[in-house]
């Protein structure tokens, strides 16, 4: 019989949507061993998602951007110091192997990908090709003290964030994220003008996203010249957003971030994949989602895992998806 640690820290110090589904090894783990304690480490940015987490002692925060490398060893020097029975390191970077390798811990788990995986108590590959999804792959992570399928991924709201939306919840209305980091992960603007424009029974739309994404939704919003169409980016924090998308007749998302909001609501989802692919293990977790596709294969798709800056090949066959998702 394994003893399971009591005191742990999970790493994960990628993206927003990768730290909302490391959600899913915190819910978890608490089911199980529910007087344990769960600290976790996110990179600056993404500390709110995890506001008012009641399954958390602490979020451990890496200012990547400013006085990164002396930030980090202040990181190591307060993990060494916290004596955790076992670290569960789902990046897969040298900063983080790093940190897991010198904190002390009895046991410190993470992926084989990590280049100081070496020094890992245990370490998993991270595959892929099983059709796991992100969340099973790192429950993976927790084996031997956690077993079956994983628990949802969750982000908790307070009364102020629901009270927050309450001036925008007052009608039938979809939301839409028509953005991502990544331009190939981003359905092109013309479709979600198109989109809207299907979609004339629908009273509100709602265009969703970051400060930097206000300019690319307000695009939107003339072309499609509608009273209808409000824009919403900049003017909402995460747990804002994921309380408008709780309670949206739909939300349509890129394979990006709000679909990890979306899912951590079980909220209704609609997810338009571009260059990559549902098979990577990132798709939606909603009971209602539905997945929009290029449906004729290409040679070129998937061209990578996260996206590129441009379509390599020029012509961004993979997003002339419109008439797939008018169509369901």
């Amino acid at each position: 019989m394994h003893v399971a640690p009591n005191k742990i820290l999970i790493i994960q110090t990628a993206f927003i949507g990768d730290a909302i589904l490391s959600t899913s090894m915190i819910e978890t783990w608490k089911i199980n061993y529910p007087n344990s304690t769960i600290d976790i480490l996110v990179r600056k940015g993404n500390e709110s998602l995890l506001n008012n987490n009641p399954q958390l002692n602490e979020v451990l925060i890496w200012d990547k951007k400013k006085n990164k490398y002396s930030n980090l060893l202040k990181l190591i020097s307060k993990v060494r110091k916290a004596n955790y029975d076992a670290i569960f390191n789902v990046q897969r970077f040298v900063a983080t192997g790093l940190i897991t390798a010198l904190s002390r811990a009895k046991i410190k788990v993470g992926y084989q990908s990590n280049p100081l995986s070496f020094l890992f108590s245990r370490s998993i590959p991270f595959d892929t090709s099983s059709d796991l999804h992100e969340t099973e792959r790192n429950a993976l992570l927790l084996h031997p003290y956690c077993s079956g399928k994983p628990l949802l991924p969750k982000l908790y709201l307070s009364e102020e964030d629901e009270l927050s939306c309450e001036q925008y919840n007052k009608e039938s209305y979809v939301c839409m994220a028509p953005t991502s980091v990544w331009f190939t992960k981003q359905w092109p603007k013309e479709n979600w003008v198109k989109l809207i424009e299907h979609l004339s029974s629908i009273p509100i739309i709602y265009l969703l996203g970051a400060p930097n994404d206000f300019e690319a939704c307000e695009d939107i919003k003339r072309l499609c010249n509608s009273s209808r169409v409000v824009n919403l980016a900049g003017r909402l924090s995460f747990l804002e957003s994921a309380s408008l998308m709780k309670d949206a007749k739909m939300n349509y998302v890129n394979d990006s971030a709000p679909m990890h909001i979306a899912s951590s609501m079980n909220a209704p989802t609609t997810a338009i994949y571009c260059s990559t692919i549902p098979a990577f293990g990132f798709g939606p977790l909603s009971e209602n989602s539905t997945i929009i596709e290029y449906k004729d294969e290409l040679a070129c798709r998937p061209c990578g895992l996260h996206g590129k800056r441009e379509c390599p090949e020029g012509h961004f066959n993979c997003a002339k998806t419109i008439n797939l998702l008018i169509e369901n």
